[in-house]
């Protein structure tokens, strides 16, 4: 019998064939075009990263609506900007079946065909350590029956077609060029597409893998050793010290360390 897990990961892939239609135009443009204003004035969007995420995430939210309607399930938007998830689903015939799924989206690389520039994948700070815990999280970390990551990759368009300074009138909304196009959407759990590596500086987030195919088939550097193994890894990360051959210490921040520590391999 399938599980609860299983039917909700089918049912959101069947969605995302729908989904890359409806935040395209016919030519893989974006059909995202600017913002405007109550003169009917249309100003272009920046093509800065954060704001392209963030527009994103609006665009699609009315459709994610539609979704969870449709597959009897209600939603839940963080009660503080920064807490995680991204977007709480939550079953309405059982509440006690949760599941957490993060927007997450990214550029592909133009100088390195078939990768894409990565992103976080949430903390490994204290709701993650303590999966009781409700700080900066909706819901303790175990209360949720899977955690998800709804992945959007997209290519820029150049530089030199966009002119963020100008102003279009409401009759040229065809002629504006679309900051970003070919949208391809993926959805997996975030263990699956995660890597060995902090995915931002100094804060506790976990990074992504970059290879596309891989991220797309949930094919990351734990995928052949399970959640588990992610979990162990990630919750000790930077705090276990070793030697290594030179009989220095030092803090164990890759996985091979990882597993020979743990003599898993």
């Amino acid at each position: 019998m399938i599980s609860d897990k299983e039917k909700f990961e089918l049912e959101f892939n069947d969605f995302l064939i729908s989904l890359k239609s409806y935040v395209s135009d016919a030519a893989s443009n974006w059909s995202i075009k600017g913002f405007i204003d109550i003169h009917e004035n249309i100003y272009s969007i920046s093509s800065d990263t954060k704001i392209i995420s963030k527009i994103l995430e609006i665009h699609i939210f009315p459709e994610i609506l539609k979704f969870a309607d449709r597959i009897d399930y209600d939603i839940e938007l963080p009660e503080c900007q920064n807490y995680y998830p991204d977007i709480t689903f939550i079953n309405r015939k059982d509440n006690n079946i949760k599941f957490a799924v993060d927007f997450k989206s990214t550029y592909r690389k133009e100088k390195k065909d078939g990768y894409c520039n990565g992103f976080t994948l949430g903390s490994h700070g204290e709701y993650f350590i303590n999966r009781s815990s409700k700080k900066n999280i909706q819901y303790p970390y175990n209360n949720y029956k899977a955690h998800f990551c709804l992945g959007i990759i997209y290519s820029r368009v150049s530089s030199t077609n966009i002119d963020e300074t100008k102003t279009y009138p409401i009759t040229e909304l065809n002629n504006i060029v679309s900051v970003i196009k070919d949208l391809d959407f993926f959805f997996v759990e975030k263990w699956k597409i995660a890597s060995d590596i902090s995915g931002s500086g100094n804060t506790a987030n976990i990074g992504s893998i970059t290879k596309i195919s891989d991220l797309k088939q949930g094919m990351g550097i734990f995928s052949q050793y399970g959640e588990e193994i992610f979990d162990d890894y990630w919750m000790n990360y930077g705090k276990i010290t070793i030697q290594d051959k030179d009989g220095k210490t030092k803090k164990i921040t890759k996985l091979s360390d990882f597993l020979t520590y743990r003599r898993i391999k």
